[in-house]
């Protein structure tokens, strides 16, 4: 078709024939991109906490992200609270909007795990989002004599425990099956998946023990990585993939 359109002296290489393409606007528009983060607010942003922090039990450091999910019957956002010692997702909540109280009621959920009013030397780290430095969140914090931590810039490696979790979830769950037809199927599979998380995927983080025992223990965890092998792509599905 395009050596009939250009001729073959004439054939445009890929730059060019994109370029033009553009030029006459026959391009559709590149995908807006999601965000869930937005640090332009009137909120005072705390400083980082955590740089070259390791902690040794849990409930010493715990970690904040929203990440998107798409359905078919729209975006929904999943609010993820983590323990950093353990990896262990100990509150969520899936909710339809980024409104700030759905990230409170994650962190209501982490909280009430813990059987603590009073959570004094714990650290939460999160971005700098409008949902964490609102008023009712910080007031939270405060009242249970938490730490308040955030990220100082857009680097992902600022809060790498929870972007991997998100990154585990995506990966292993969300993009290996269908879109989700109700809220009611999202939220059920998604909390099946996030017992399977806790209780039965092991980690090379923290020795390929799972999320559970380790939060249970105390001390330094062995690091498990894998040498970098570059290997033809399988088909096969991994050991710990759970079919929901």
């Amino acid at each position: 078709m395009l050596v009939s359109i250009f001729g073959r002296e004439n054939m445009p290489g890929r730059d060019r024939f994109l370029y033009l393409l553009r030029r006459k606007r026959l391009m559709l528009p590149a995908p807006r991109a999601r965000h869930t983060t937005n640090s332009n607010h009137r909120y005072h942003k705390y400083k980082n906490l955590i740089r070259g922090f390791v902690p040794t039990a849990c409930n010493q450091l715990w970690v904040s992200d929203i990440t998107y999910i798409d359905t078919e019957i729209g975006c929904f956002y999943l609010h993820l609270i983590s323990d950093a010692y353990s990896h262990k997702i100990i509150g969520w909540k899936l909710s339809e909007s980024l409104k700030a109280i759905h990230t409170l009621e994650a962190l209501q959920e982490a909280i009430k795990g813990t059987g603590e009013e009073d959570l004094t030397g714990l650290i939460h780290h999160s971005d700098r989002g409008s949902q964490y430095c609102c008023n009712i969140y910080v007031e939270e914090l405060e009242r249970r004599n938490i730490s308040i931590s955030m990220t100082e810039d857009y680097k992902p490696t600022d809060n790498a425990i929870a972007e991997r979790i998100n990154g585990i979830i995506k990966q292993e769950f969300i993009y290996r099956i269908k879109r989700f037809k109700t809220s009611e199927e999202a939220e059920e599979k998604i909390r099946r998946f996030i017992l399977f998380y806790n209780e039965k995927r092991p980690h090379m983080s923290i020795g390929m023990k799972t999320p559970n025992s380790v939060h249970e223990q105390s001390g330094p965890q062995e690091k498990m990585w894998k040498n970098k092998i570059y290997k033809k792509k399988s088909t096969e599905k991994p050991d710990n993939f759970i079919d929901l």
